[in-house]
């Protein structure tokens, strides 16, 4: 690291009027001046450093806070509370589906957040702040993430949806390599994100349930409707899921009955030329007391013969309504 990058990606003081002011470090900080929000990139050795040093954090909370992968959580202590989510990637150039994780430890006047990756609905959060209509205070600041969140997920879901509504429109007219690539890239992203959400929505009910003493009603109803919002985002996405499912069915039905014409249509020209087939093998013989051998209308012959054996069985097979 160079010495030029900040300890801190951002260190200010929520002022409760929905507005912060940025100072350099934690100890120009105190309680009465308002919430303390530090936001680090545990990329950098020395927010690493700091977190593990100067936090005043137990060791096991900046385990969490430094780990490399962790799915979403929430644990109520009685200094705080911890808590890991995620949110769609909706970087440059990045899958949404791989999901970037937030993790927070939260008391009555601190927040510390920490990031591996950017993540727009912390942008979204300082943004707010800078123009003074941000949160409040913790519980406030927790619920205003999570709800920025939900929204990315939101849009992402919404996206999957007439995605699917696309590739049931166009199965007919899509080339079929295409169609089956968009069915199984739909799957995996529903995969995916489904993976991450539902523990999402059991943190998120562990929250509003246990929620600590510095949470107001306000803030409790808020963290159960974002809940409930995930869990209407999970029903979708299980939705989604049965959508692609259905459609696979239906592309493979279409693909065997396809494969079945085809294969109708090759037995039946078989079936067709099998006679013809047993009249030239027989006529070709070359043996003597051939039919016609030494007779100048014995190819005319076998030409009618052939041809009438074919119009027979065609006739058949269409007595029989197998054609």
């Amino acid at each position: 690291m160079t010495d030029t990058k900040p300890a801190f990606l951002y260190c200010g003081i929520l002022d409760g009027q929905g507005g912060a002011s940025e100072i350099a470090t934690p100890s120009e900080w105190s309680e009465e001046r308002g919430t303390l929000w530090i936001h680090l990139d545990v990329h950098d050795d020395r927010s690493r450093e700091w977190l593990e040093s100067a936090s005043d954090l137990d060791p096991t909370i900046v385990d969490t806070l430094l780990a490399d992968e962790t799915r979403p959580r929430s644990l109520a202590t009685e200094s705080g509370l911890l808590v890991v989510l995620r949110g769609v990637n909706t970087n440059p150039g990045s899958d949404p589906e791989d999901m970037v994780s937030i993790r927070l430890w939260i008391e009555g006047n601190r927040i510390i957040s920490t990031r591996r990756r950017k993540l727009l609905s912390v942008t979204d959060l300082r943004e707010s702040l800078h123009r003074g209509t941000g949160p409040t205070s913790s519980g406030q600041f927790l619920c205003a993430l999570i709800a920025r969140l939900a929204d990315r997920i939101g849009d992402f879901i919404d996206d999957i949806e007439a995605r699917v509504g696309q590739a049931e429109e166009s199965m007919d007219d899509v080339e079929q390599t295409e169609f089956r690539h968009t069915i199984t890239t739909l799957r995996q992203q529903v995969a995916l994100v489904r993976r991450y959400l539902a523990p999402q929505r059991d943190a998120l009910d562990r929250l509003y349930k246990q929620p600590g003493g510095w949470l107001s009603d306000a803030d409790n109803r808020d963290l159960r409707d974002e809940a409930d919002r995930i869990t209407r985002y999970l029903e979708d996405l299980d939705l989604a899921r049965e959508r692609t499912m259905v459609l696979r069915e239906e592309f493979l039905g279409q693909l065997a009955q396809e494969q079945n014409s085809r294969m109708y249509v090759l037995s039946v020209v078989a079936a067709v030329f099998l006679p013809l087939t047993f009249i030239t093998g027989l006529l070709g013989m070359n043996v003597g007391g051939v039919p016609g051998l030494d007779s100048p209308r014995g190819f005319l012959a076998s030409l009618a013969l052939m041809v009438v054996s074919g119009i027979g069985l065609l006739a058949f097979f269409r007595t029989k309504k197998w054609l």
